[in-house]
């Protein structure tokens, strides 16, 4: 059995060897994923930048997530690197409080809305810090005015 590990780098090595000899097998492409208890204040995305290198992504810096596919763009404040959780993995370890789910495709942080506009159809349209145009979908709609609380 393949396990990712979504770990910081304090107790990465420990937990990997820990694993390693009760016979596991350890990799990005695992089809389970091991995470650390930590509170949502210190948690982070696993991602990787332009050169493949990983890097922590803290939900503070995030803008918006974006899935296209299989692939899956973290946009911050820092620039976009490929995250290496689905969409739906995103959405279940981010904030509650501080992110929300708008379309089958994204995931906005609520600090970096700087408009939001009403659209025809039970739709919204919002402008992102980075000045990104992001669509609120009919499916969204209700949980995106209770999440904003219009």
């Amino acid at each position: 059995m393949k396990i990712r590990l979504n770990i910081s780098d304090g107790h990465y090595e420990e937990v990997k060897k820990k694993l390693l000899d009760a016979g596991f097998e350890i990799g990005d492409e695992g089809e389970f994923v091991l995470s650390e208890s930590v509170d949502h204040g210190a948690s982070f995305v696993i991602a990787r930048d332009e050169e493949g290198r990983k890097v922590h992504v803290t939900p503070d810096n995030i803008i918006y997530i974006e899935s296209f596919g299989h692939d899956v763009e973290v946009h911050t404040t820092e620039g976009t690197f490929l995250a290496s959780d689905r969409l739906y993995q995103l959405a279940e370890t981010l904030p509650r409080e501080q992110f929300a789910r708008v379309s089958n495709s994204v995931i906005i942080s609520r600090k970096h809305v700087t408009k939001i506009r009403p659209s025809l159809s039970m739709k919204f349209v919002l402008t992102m810090d980075d000045g990104t145009i992001v669509d609120v979908t009919r499916s969204y709609y209700y949980a995106f005015k209770e999440f904003f609380g219009i």
